[in-house]
């Protein structure tokens, strides 16, 4: 072993606490990289295994009745390659103990075999007979919230028929992956279940004998998917079509996909910034060791080691701390990504996934760590090529101070000795000063914006849960329905209001932009489900023009005053032209909200109404319950409070925890930063405090002196650390926000607060952990001429 790379031994044990600090940012940066890769390419290729071998369909297209003859017209469109029909619809299951009507989507088999489309995966049980019409399966996340087995049997309504099942079998299916009630945006397994039964069972209950109501279509490989939704549209409009959808408007495929986008955002946003860190963090390593080993590196050269030899052994120092962080984060990594790939199984109802990362993943988390370190000290290295011996033995200059006598004086008389020399430390060497309060602050607002993100979660849904939805409950009718029914819900005992809503599924277009959605046909002043703007007032629903979300006005592009084109699936479909009169503050979903009158009459059909908002008495709520579970044309029931708490373990627990993961490792690589900043500041200044204690300082003076300076850079950190968090919370907000649910990045003085307290608390434990090698300091070993 050469005498440099010994001496590169000795300066990484000497500097042990340093290194470790900096390997442990860049290994935080490689895990995140290394674990979202992963989970990327882990959900990406289970979900493509198992659209694939189960063979979803690539086009939905529901209509209200149409003739089974009229599947071979649709598998004759250019680029169909298969083609099923199938009967679908609403019921309610009323289970036993469970007052609330809970909602179901039922959905028709084949008499024999297995579907052509969308087929299903058999967790446990068997295959229905097709002799027997009271045989069902049903989906296996329902199932085991409900304790529900094979051989059960539960009661539903369909149709406003109610009949007692036989559960044959527990299942799992791609297109349910994320299963979420019609009109909620988070997922319950105890609230929302998925019935598969006998299609002439299906037929008979919705009087569709030889007609479909779904047809599911497969797409031949280049085939243009606007032309077949179009030729679909057109073959199917004569019948009731309420427009053909592609599979990235599929319910359960687009939170999926969304959840891709956020996982996405965050491999690409959050390990360049700790990359950026660390490499920031050796630079000033770096270039403080080579300013304290002047003479050495003279030395070194005047004995004949070259400028190549001498910049080499610096820049293995670095590689050595580089290359043992990214193993460790690549190592560390694939333990996270396994357990997170792990939840999201049990998040997304796959039925296998296995975590599996790219080997380009870890040689893009080793690249990059070694380039961002390489690049924090190349500008080092760049300095040592540049030292000649003669000028490297030689000791620097000392600074000229005595333009600041009048200043010296000033301050002499105000503070006592060790307070001068704090404050004549970062006077005189004021780069090294900035470099340490940036970066401390750049810790803090990796902190600032995951609390920020955190509290922005819980704004969410108090805005969506609390201010916009005020009523306790809503309930949809099976169709479009009178009057009458809104009077007969004001008549249950215990309802205290009912505010009735229309909703009709639409196309919104804006030129070339179009979006898959509804209208909700409001009150003119709603009281029990608003739209507010942005400071949270109530904007009053108007007759002549169309309120739009934030999130769906962003999408298509379109602003107050434009307008826009509103494409009814439903009832005589009219094409509606509408101005953009609002622009509503809406963080969950992405409504659209019209006067319902004046809905009505754009469809012709005056007095309707889709369901109604309600607040009621909770004392009642019981009764008020088991009468809508009665209620032929009740189609569902929502309840707030537990729709709330199904986003709130959305959030806790399930993919939304993701959050909590980053809050922790920012909160590690804050703590990292004050660490390493104190330490540094004790490596350079160990000389100085070993004299200052020769010559009669106490131990306390000398570690005032120290933790002095530490305690200013920290302070001055902080409102630093606030503007930078503040900016970076915008970036990763935009980067996360879709058009199901928007991150708000608004200032929260809570987070900030707890970051500052967080990088306040990492400074006094640095602060202790330093004082104590302060005390420990061996004044005569610290103060040998080092040869």
């Amino acid at each position: 072993m050469s005498p440099l790379d010994k001496k590169l031994l000795r300066d990484l044990w000497r500097m042990k606490s340093q290194a470790a600090a900096i390997a442990a940012v860049i290994a935080l940066g490689v895990l995140i990289n290394v674990m979202m890769g992963g989970l990327i390419n882990t959900l990406e290729e289970t979900k493509r295994a198992y659209y694939e071998r189960y063979r979803l369909a690539d086009v939905f297209a529901p209509a209200k009745r149409a003739p089974n003859r009229l599947l071979k017209d649709i598998a004759a469109l250019p680029g169909v390659a298969a083609v099923e029909g199938r009967i679908q619809g609403g019921a309610l299951i009323d289970l036993q103990g469970v007052d609330v009507p809970i909602r179901a989507r039922v959905l028709s088999l084949p008499e024999s075999g297995s579907p052509r489309l969308n087929d299903y995966y058999l967790v446990d049980g068997r295959r229905m007979d097709p002799t027997r019409d009271d045989e069902i399966l049903i989906l296996n996340g329902f199932a085991k919230a409900h304790g529900l087995k094979p051989g059960g049997s539960i009661s539903a309504t369909i149709n406003g028929e109610k009949r007692t099942f036989d559960i044959v079998g527990l299942v799992q299916a791609p297109e349910y992956l994320f299963s979420v009630a019609p009109g909620e945006l988070a997922p319950d397994d105890s609230r929302f279940a998925v019935i598969w039964a006998s299609e002439d069972a299906l037929a008979k209950t919705f009087d569709l004998d030889g007609a479909f109501n779904e047809a599911l279509v497969s797409l031949s490989r280049g085939a243009s998917l606007p032309a077949v939704l179009s030729g679909i549209d057109r073959l199917l409009d004569p019948y009731g079509g309420l427009g053909a959808y592609g599979l990235a408007d599929q319910t359960s495929n687009r939170f999926i996909v969304e959840e891709l986008k956020g996982l996405r955002s965050s491999s690409t946003v959050v390990p360049p910034i700790f990359l950026a860190i660390a490499a920031f963090l050796l630079y000033i390593v770096v270039s403080r060791i080579v300013q304290s080993e002047r003479e050495e590196i003279g030395l070194l050269k005047a004995f004949g080691y070259s400028n190549f030899a001498v910049a080499a052994h610096y820049f293995k120092f670095v590689l050595a701390i580089a290359t043992g962080g990214a193993l460790l984060g690549c190592l560390l990594g694939i333990f996270s990504g396994c357990g997170m790939a792990q939840l999201y199984q049990n998040y997304f109802k796959f039925p296998f996934l296995a975590f599996e990362v790219e080997p380009r993943a870890f040689i893009m988390g080793m690249t990059v760590s070694v380039l961002a370190a390489s690049i924090g000290a190349l500008f080092v290295l760049i300095g040592v090529f540049r030292l000649s011996p003669a000028v490297a033995m030689r000791p620097p200059a000392p600074a000229d101070y005595s333009r600041t006598m009048a200043l010296a004086q000033f301050i002499k008389l105000r503070l006592d000795q060790p307070s001068r020399m704090v404050l004549r430390r970062l006077v005189r060497q004021p780069m090294r000063a900035v470099s340490a309060i940036v970066g401390i602050a750049a810790g803090m607002a990796l902190t600032v914006t995951q609390l920020s993100v955190l509290g922005s979660f819980n704004s969410s849904l108090d805005l969506s849960f609390s201010v916009i939805d005020r009523s306790d409950l809503s309930v949809s009718f099976v169709e479009p329905i009178g009057q009458k029914a809104i009077y007969e819900l004001k008549r249950i005992e215990g309802v205290i209001e009912v505010e009735p809503f229309r909703s009709v599924p639409a196309i919104l277009r804006n030129g070339l932009r179009s979006c898959r959605g509804g209208i909700e046909g409001l009150q003119s002043e709603p009281h029990l489900n608003r739209a507010v703007d942005k400071e949270v007032k109530p904007i009053y629903v108007r007759s002549d023009g169309i309120i739009l979300s934030k999130a769906l006005a962003d999408k298509l592009a379109i602003d107050p005053g434009e307008t826009l084109t509103i494409d009814v699936r439903e009832g005589r479909r009219p094409i509606l032209e509408v101005p953009v009169v609002a622009i509503a503050n809406t963080l969950l979903g992405a409504p659209a909200y019209f006067e319902r009158h004046a809905l009505n009459r754009a469809m012709k059909e005056p007095g309707r109404v889709s369901g109604a908002f309600m607040r009621i008495d909770t004392a009642h709520a019981a009764e008020i319950y088991r009468t809508l579970k009665e209620m032929p044309i009740v189609a569902g029931v929502n309840v707030k409070g537990e729709a709330r708490q199904a986003f709130q373990r959305l959030m806790d627990e399930g993919a939304g925890s993701v959050r909590y993961i980053m809050t922790a490792i920012a909160a590690i690589i804050t703590f990292g930063i004050v660490y390493n900043s104190a330490r540094i500041a004790f490596a350079e200044r160990a000389r100085d405090l070993a004299s200052m204690r020769v010559i009669g300082f106490t131990k306390g003076e000398a570690t005032f002196v120290l933790l002095g300076e530490l305690g200013v850079i920290t302070l001055a950190a902080l409102p630093l650390g606030a503007i930078l968090g503040y900016a970076l919370l915008q970036l990763v907000a935009s980067g996360f926000s879709t058009d199901l649910y928007q991150i708000p990045a608004d200032f929260v003085p809570d987070a900030h607060g707890t970051a500052a307290l967080a990088v306040i608390v990492a400074a006094a434990f640095s602060g202790f952990l330093v004082k104590r090698d302060v005390d420990r300091l061996d004044l005569i070993s610290v103060l040998k001429t080092r040869e």
